[in-house]
């Protein structure tokens, strides 16, 4: 296996090549980024990746760096100010979503132990999955793990969550690894995944 073989979706694009090769499928435990990426893949809804990959920047300013305790807060004023921002995806729906899941991921850090990041890794048992996908074709879009976390997040209030969804935020914080198994990122990540657990 070439060190430089990967999986084929990031093209050639230096930025999409990035996020693959220092990203996706790394096991994230973090309740912040763990918040940030699940408000960004559900602004990724109907469009590419890439499209929000190009716009981070962007969403972390006008989001106060994804902090929840200040989205929590924020007013219909300042969801007005952010339709007006073109460095962002204006789509009300999308962005008072992420001012409901704010709230709904604090009342989680208030009242679950070991918070959003626990809440989260305990429907894989804290381990990462470990697929053995050869081809694009054979990955699924989603699962009945990420069938039941979606149904779990909704219960506590989330929005833009659905299966697909969280089964695609799962790729990308590491609870499921989906590198092709001839991508040079399917065996680091699968290391990266050894000595995690309940007990970890």
């Amino acid at each position: 296996m070439s060190a430089t073989e990967r999986c084929p979706w990031p093209g050639h694009d230096p930025l999409y090549v990035s996020y693959h090769d220092d990203e996706w499928g790394v096991p994230e435990f973090d309740h912040r980024a763990l918040y940030e990426k699940l408000i960004l893949d559900g602004f990724q809804a109907g469009l590419s990746w890439i499209t929000i990959l190009r716009k981070r920047q962007a969403f972390r300013e006008a989001f106060d760096g994804f902090n929840p305790e200040k989205i929590a807060r924020y007013t219909d004023k300042k969801v007005e100010k952010l339709l007006a921002n073109a460095g962002i995806i204006r789509h009300r729906g999308k962005i008072e979503g992420a001012v409901k899941n704010a709230r709904a991921y604090l009342e989680i850090m208030e009242k679950e132990p070991g918070g959003f990041s626990a809440f989260v890794w305990s429907h894989v048992d804290g381990r990462p999955l470990q697929n053995a996908i050869k081809s694009i074709a054979e990955a699924p879009t989603e699962s009945p793990m990420s069938q039941k976390l979606s149904k779990a997040l909704k219960a506590r209030g989330f929005v833009f969550c659905g299966p697909t969804i969280i089964y695609a935020y799962a790729q990308a914080i590491g609870m499921v690894n989906d590198h092709l198994v001839t991508c040079f990122r399917h065996e680091a990540c699968a290391a990266l995944a050894k000595g995690l657990g309940p007990n970890r």
